[in-house]
């Protein structure tokens, strides 16, 4: 079987895996949430790295992912991923009726206003039909996602009932409060904290997280993508290292701290002159 870039062929061959492969055999729709939430984080990475193999390779990944949960819920007889095409169409255009329905909408704030307007006609028919949770309190409408994406969306949902503070600054004051109370229970260096010290070391600090997300939100961050960018930048600087230390025929592990601090400026040199 030879590679096209014929959609149906792709189709094709991921029956053909799940009539062939053994691992792929295994699958169920349960056991591959994990990889697609690794292969949309893989994704994230590789367009902030801008290597262009890599987002083609990443974005067929997370296409995989779409393209084998569809085969399995034809096995079940309940939809197949023409259903899965049309739906999103469908939603694609009844949410832009500016662009379809010729609606008068100038700014893409007014194009994100609208499309919640239409989404909340969406979920009060769902309501009817009984396929909607009824959410009886404010924060139960913000959607599953990561520990940062959660808490950004809390924050940010609780300000449009006024439940937030007014300037910048009362955030950052705040975090300086929590960052008070983490050090307040710190063990002393070299000494390992008690399972009871862990506990509310874990508290504290996850208090201190969330005053950060507070923020970014405010300045109008998006935290999950700022730490990201922290993330490759970190492996990046990590990696020169270990290329620097394999040409003095070194590894992290025989050499000292200083070399790789030093390494590590030596990194951040790099980075300035680099950057266009």
């Amino acid at each position: 079987m030879q590679p096209t870039s014929n959609f149906a062929d792709l189709i094709a061959l991921m029956a053909r895996l799940r009539q062939d492969c053994p691992w792929d055999k295994k699958q169920t729709n349960d056991s591959l949430i994990p990889y697609a939430l690794e292969e949309t984080y893989e994704l994230v990475e590789a367009i902030q790295s801008g290597d262009i193999d890599d987002i083609k390779g990443e974005l067929g990944d997370v296409l995989l992912q779409v393209v084998f949960h569809a085969c399995l819920y034809q096995e079940q007889q309940q939809f197949d991923i023409s259903e899965v095409i049309f739906t999103l169409q469908q939603k694609l255009i009844r949410r832009h009726p500016h662009v379809f329905d010729k609606e008068n909408l100038k700014t893409d704030e007014d194009v994100k206003k609208r499309w919640d307007e239409i989404k909340a006609l969406e979920n009060a028919e769902k309501a009817k039909q009984g396929k909607l949770v009824n959410h009886r309190r404010t924060l139960d409408a913000v959607k599953a996602g990561s520990a940062l994406m959660q808490a950004q969306q809390l924050q940010k949902t609780a300000n449009k009932v006024g439940f937030d503070w007014d300037v910048v600054s009362s955030a950052v004051d705040k975090l300086d409060e929590e960052v008070a109370e983490l050090k307040e229970i710190l063990p002393i260096d070299g000494q390992k904290p008690t399972p009871e010290q862990k506990a509310l070391l874990e508290k504290e600090l996850g208090d201190c997280f969330f005053a950060l997300v507070n923020i970014a939100r405010k300045l109008g961050i998006d935290s999950e993508k700022a730490t990201l960018t922290t993330v490759h930048k970190f492996r990046s600087r990590f990696g020169f290292i270990e290329d620097e230390l394999a040409k003095m025929g070194k590894t992290p592990e025989t050499a000292s701290l200083e070399e790789m601090d030093n390494l590590w400026d030596l990194a951040k040199l790099k980075e300035k002159h680099d950057k266009p």
